[in-house]
């Protein structure tokens, strides 16, 4: 099976068929954090496409200021057009990020509030019970 790897030092979760209560509070634990972590990480680097792109277009102008070669002015401008374009189309990945990770908390929580009481008395039990689904039959 496939993992859910995160940066920023959080560890990775199995993406498997294990859906224990407690397995998928984890995952979505592990969820939430990563999208956190992704949704800082996003931010960071719109702040610093953003001020590239600045710093590309002001450099342009000296260029034009110093009378070098047009093509020169040019291809600077381009570089800072493109850069003003990634950081737009980054501050929709971040905004997507943002959504992802509050779905991922919102998820977490409404699991624990439909599940938590049955995996209290489950697991409390020292005789076997049904696994989820078996009384849908």
């Amino acid at each position: 099976m496939g993992t859910l790897a995160t940066t920023g030092g959080g560890a990775a979760v199995r993406a498997d068929d294990d859906n224990r209560y407690k397995a998928v509070q984890q995952k979505l634990k592990v969820l939430g954090k990563a999208m956190d972590v992704a949704d800082t990480e996003l931010e960071a680097l719109v702040r610093g496409m953003r001020a590239n792109a600045l710093r590309a277009e002001g450099a342009a102008v000296d260029i034009a200021n110093a009378d070098l070669d047009p093509k020169f002015i040019e291809m600077t401008n381009q570089v800072a057009v493109a850069l003003g374009g990634a950081a737009i189309e980054l501050r929709g990945l971040h905004e997507m990020a943002q959504e992802v990770s509050g779905l991922a908390h919102d998820t977490r929580r409404t699991h624990a509030r439909l599940y938590e009481g049955l995996d209290t008395i489950r697991s409390g039990r020292r005789e076997r019970t049904p696994k989820p689904g078996f009384f849908a039959h």
